[in-house]
């Protein structure tokens, strides 16, 4: 079986639903002895200054509008999520995705409010 790269790893993970990521973490935790929320903490301050270089963005959706169901869309579409979990976000505003480049970050802001939202980049 041939190597994967860190790169290829983590597109891999992108694609995955939340689902599919909580069952990878379990199978790790479980496989390989490893719980990678550890490895998230350490990486925490090292995240932090790539955040301040203004490297990686978190889109919020701060409201729907009034054209809920295409945001929805637009959420799924983006995230891979499934109706409900769109549905809550689309509800509640928060997070529609984190740590992506500044020009991915972007494109998604402007898919959402072409779909109805309002939506930041933090």
């Amino acid at each position: 079986m041939a190597k994967l790269t860190s790169r290829e790893i983590l597109d891999a993970v992108k694609e995955m639903t939340v689902l599919e990521v909580k069952e990878l973490v379990d199978l790790m935790k479980e496989e390989l002895g490893v719980d990678p929320s550890a490895v998230a903490v350490a990486a925490a301050p090292v995240q932090a200054a790539v955040e301040e270089d203004g490297g990686n963005k978190t889109v919020v959706l701060k409201d729907a509008g009034a054209a809920k169901l295409q945001v929805i869309k637009v959420i799924r579409e983006i995230t891979g999520l499934g109706l409900k979990e769109a549905k809550d976000i689309a509800d509640a505003g928060g997070n529609v995705k984190e740590n992506v480049p500044a020009e991915e970050a972007n494109d998604i802001k402007a898919k959402l409010e072409e779909a109805g939202a309002t939506v930041e980049l933090a």
